[in-house]
C-alpha cells in the first residue's frame, strides 16, 4: 500500500492523505489523476464519496477515518485535516443497481444510459465507462437487443443468484484468512469465546451477509437473506418472555388505597421500643 496526497479542486490549501494501492495512483500507467466524486449511496440512497480512475476505468469505494485532535505532517507544511481515506476497489454494479431497480417498475426494456441518469449526481453516468460494467449487466437484468442496440429490464432473480455468489465468495474469503465470526466472537478482538458449533456455516453466512448488505438497500437485503434460507434473527426483547401483569388488588385494599393518610403514624411506629423518657 502508498501513501498519497491528493489535493482538491476547490481549496487550494486543503489536502488528504489517502492510502491505495500503487495502480491506483501510478502515473506511468495513467493518462491523468484519478478523480474524487460524489454519488448515490446504494444503500443509503444518500452521497457518498468514491473514487473513479483515470478514463473511468475502475470505481473504487473512499472509507474515511477520523481521529478528534489528529493531523498529519506531509512534506514541510501540517494538514490539518486529520482524516485518513482508505481507497478500495468496488464493484461498479452495486452503484448501478438502484437505478436498474427504479426502471424495472415500469416492467420494459430500457436502454441503460437512459436508465443511468441522476440530476442529483450527474457523474453517475460514469460509471457506465467502468472496465465490464456494461458485459455484467446480465448479473442484474435480462437483456434484449434490437438492430444492434442493448435493452435491459432488472430482474430479481438474477440480482438474487449474483449477490448470492458474492456472499458465498465473501466466506470463502473470511475462512481463508481465519477470521471468527458469529455471536462468540468478541468484536474487539475477533476471538472465538465458544467452542465451535454445528452454526458455524451459518454464522458465516450471516457474517457475509452482512458485509454485503453495506452495498444494498434495506429491502434487498431482507430478500438475499431470504434467499440464503436464512431467517431473521429477533432483537433481545422481541425474545424476552412476556412480563407478568400487575397482581390484582383486593377490595380492602382499594378502600385502604384511598383513605387519606396525612398525620397518620406508620405501623411500625407502635412496636418501636419505648424510650427511657417514655417509662414510668
Amino acid at each position: 500500500m502508498a501513501t498519497k496526497k491528493k489535493r482538491t479542486p476547490n481549496a487550494q490549501n486543503d489536502s488528504w492523505v489517502v492510502i491505495a494501492a500503487d495502480s491506483v495512483t501510478d502515473t506511468q500507467k495513467q493518462d491523468c489523476d484519478p478523480d474524487f466524486v460524489r454519488l448515490r449511496n446504494p444503500s443509503t440512497d444518500e452521497a457518498s464519496l468514491y473514487m473513479l480512475g483515470s478514463g473511468d476505468g475502475q470505481l473504487y469505494e473512499v472509507k474515511a477515518f477520523e481521529e478528534d485532535f489528529h493531523s498529519w505532517f506531509v512534506g514541510q507544511t501540517v494538514q490539518r485535516d486529520g482524516k485518513l481515506l482508505f481507497v478500495t476497489q468496488m464493484d461498479p454494479l452495486y452503484l448501478i443497481l438502484p437505478y436498474m431497480i427504479k426502471s424495472g417498475r415500469e416492467g420494459k426494456f430500457q436502454p441503460v444510459d437512459q436508465v443511468v441518469k441522476d440530476e442529483d449526481f450527474p457523474e453517475s453516468s460514469r460509471l457506465l465507462r467502468c472496465t465490464r460494467s456494461l458485459t455484467s449487466l446480465h448479473h442484474i437484468a435480462e437483456e434484449k437487443e434490437v438492430a444492434g442496440t442493448k435493452f435491459h429490464r432488472y430482474s430479481e432473480e438474477r440480482t438474487l443468484s449474483w449477490l448470492k455468489k458474492k456472499v458465498e465468495r465473501t466466506v470463502v474469503a473470511l475462512k481463508k484468512k481465519n477470521i471468527c465470526v458469529g455471536e462468540g466472537v468478541k468484536s474487539t478482538t475477533y476471538v472465538r469465546v465458544k467452542s465451535e458449533s454445528d452454526n458455524q456455516e451459518e454464522d458465516y453466512l450471516r457474517y457475509a451477509h452482512g458485509l454485503i448488505s453495506e452495498y444494498v438497500s434495506e429491502e434487498l437485503s431482507k430478500a438475499l437473506l431470504k434467499h440464503l434460507g436464512l431467517p431473521e434473527l429477533k432483537s433481545p426483547k422481541e425474545a424476552e418472555p412476556p412480563s407478568k401483569p400487575p397482581k390484582k388488588m383486593t377490595a380492602a385494599q382499594k378502600s385502604l388505597a384511598k383513605v387519606d393518610k396525612t398525620g397518620m403514624k406508620p405501623m411500625s411506629s407502635f412496636f418501636s421500643p419505648k424510650t427511657k423518657a417514655e417509662k414510668k
